[in-house]
């Protein structure tokens, strides 16, 4: 995806901060907190303060090119996202997030929902949890 570019059309800039974040959230597999994102980048020399990392998430989540996942704990962290519709599977054991391609078979099951609770539906957010294959070896092998 050409962060740079949406970034410009949306009439943004990919300023040190938000391209320091972008790299970061590239190197990662699992979902990061604002925390730890600050953290790494403090590790880096990156003289980037909490607040600003807070509203560079905020910004690139409103744009569409960061996105929340949920641990299993339900804490947010962020991924980046790819384009289309997808959801996300997270491991309860190393917390490794994996994209997958979203569908339109919820679409029945919204409009249900909007029948049934006469709520207009605006948005939605799937998630799953389990284990990945190498934590579902280590779970088999005595790991866990």
């Amino acid at each position: 995806m050409d962060y740079k570019a949406i970034l410009s059309q949306k009439g943004h800039r990919l300023s040190e901060p938000r391209k320091q974040v972008i790299e970061l959230l590239q190197q990662s597999k699992v979902a990061l907190t604002p925390q730890q994102i600050h953290q790494a980048l403090q590790q880096k020399n990156c003289k980037l303060g909490l607040v600003s990392v807070y509203r560079t998430l905020e910004l690139l989540t409103e744009l569409g090119l960061v996105t929340v996942v949920y641990d299993p704990q339900l804490n947010p962290g962020y991924m980046l996202s790819t384009l289309g519709h997808h959801h996300h599977i997270v491991c309860q054991g190393c917390h490794k997030a994996f994209e997958f391609a979203g569908s339109n078979d919820i679409d029945q099951l919204i409009k249900r929902v909007e029948k049934e609770t006469s709520f207009q539906v605006s948005d939605h957010l799937l998630q799953l949890f389990g284990l990945c294959p190498d934590c579902q070896q280590k779970a088999t092998g005595g790991g866990f």
